[in-house]
């Protein structure tokens, strides 16, 4: 190859590009790592547990840097929220969407076919 077709092997990442993927990727795996580790990728029932811990242990902890660094921060918002509850009602969606597919599909394919006689007519 010539000196005008550059090869893969002489490419070069710039090193702030390489350390800023790196950082995400490392980011991101702990992150996984973390919600793998406090069971929050398991049943609703965990999840739920492990929210309530969160709710329990995070204000103490923002109260004590904010005290620390004397920022004063507005009040949380109350965010009721059960992983079991949203879970329940994602499926409860999807098999009441399920469930009237064939019928839903029979009456788009005859309102299709009609629309096709229209247009021939």
């Amino acid at each position: 190859m010539g000196s005008s077709g550059g090869t893969w092997t002489n490419a070069r990442v710039p090193a702030p590009l390489f350390c800023r993927v790196l950082t995400k990727v490392g980011v991101a795996g702990g992150a996984v790592y973390v919600a793998y580790d406090q069971g929050l990728l398991g049943n609703g029932e965990k999840g739920s547990e492990v929210l309530s811990k969160a709710k329990a242990a995070i204000p103490p902890a923002v109260d004590e840097w904010m005290k620390y660094f004397g920022w004063e921060l507005p009040a949380p918002p109350k965010i009721e929220f059960s992983p079991s509850q949203a879970w329940n009602s994602g499926v409860q969606t999807t098999m009441s969407a399920l469930s009237v597919a064939p019928s839903r599909a029979q009456e788009y394919t005859q309102r299709g076919w009609q629309y096709v006689r229209d247009l021939t007519k």
